[in-house]
């Protein structure tokens, strides 16, 4: 809604997924995990401190659901490149899942994307803030719900294929590093322990962790250095907000 915060979504949605992982943590904790609660830099690290606490937390079986930027940033480059099918361009984006934590990698898109220097900032602008363009749309209706249904359908698919057993599917997710294959030398470099890469899709969940921050442009190292400074805030609220509550049976 107009006016409000990720710190409202948070007071709101918290106490949400505490509860239902709670739930997750006793009857199904082999589970794979998809959280898609906003805001996702903190109720990741929510979920992840419950599995903890109950002794079943899998690193590899939980995800932040960040495909909704992907989508927007492998959508709203066609207007610049005049490619008409978003299908056929893959942008990684990184970081977290609000404002100036998503980090969108258009210097690593494949096929490579020209985008003149007066419309890269629009651009990447538009992606990290596209959900305020919807609620404003709306006129305080809503917020994003068919794309955010179909960025939900697009992860929930592609870890589906993967548990069944198909080959090199990789979609990038917010996910916690130190537990997964790779994710170590990702979490040293952004001094962070939760953060959306690339991630590699297999039957156990996440079997890897792509670092794809070495080659990155000055521009988006700008970029990475705003998210970082905002993603140890949320991810430290998430971690105290489980510790400060009440046992629950």
């Amino acid at each position: 809604k107009p006016g409000m915060t990720r710190d409202d979504l948070f007071n709101i949605n918290a106490g949400i997924v505490r509860d239902l992982i709670t739930g997750v943590a006793e009857t199904c904790p082999k589970a794979l995990i998809l959280v898609i609660s906003n805001p996702v830099n903190s109720t990741v690290p929510v979920a992840a401190e419950v599995m903890k606490k109950a002794g079943v937390f899998d690193p590899k079986r939980l995800f932040g659901v960040t495909t909704l930027d992907v989508v927007r940033a492998e959508t709203f480059v066609q207007e610049v490149t005049g490619e008409k099918d978003p299908s056929m361009t893959v942008i990684p984006v990184v970081g977290g899942h609000s404002g100036e934590t998503i980090v969108p990698l258009f210097s690593q898109a494949k096929p490579a994307v020209k985008i003149p220097a007066d419309k890269l900032e629009p651009l990447v602008k538009r992606v990290q803030f596209g959900g305020d363009e919807v609620v404003q749309a709306k006129g305080g209706a809503g917020s994003a719900t068919l794309s955010m249904a179909y960025a939900g359908y697009r992860f929930t698919e592609s870890v589906i294929k993967a548990a069944k057993g198909q080959k090199a599917i990789v979609e990038p997710s917010y996910v916690y590093l130190p537990g997964i294959d790779g994710g170590d030398a990702i979490s040293k470099e952004t001094g962070v322990d939760y953060f959306s890469v690339p991630i590699e899709l297999g039957p156990s969940g996440a079997e890897k962790a792509q670092n794809v921050l070495s080659s990155i442009s000055s521009e988006e190292k700008q970029l990475l250095e705003a998210c970082k400074t905002g993603l140890k805030g949320s991810i430290e609220k998430g971690v105290q907000f489980v510790a400060k509550s009440p046992e629950t049976k």
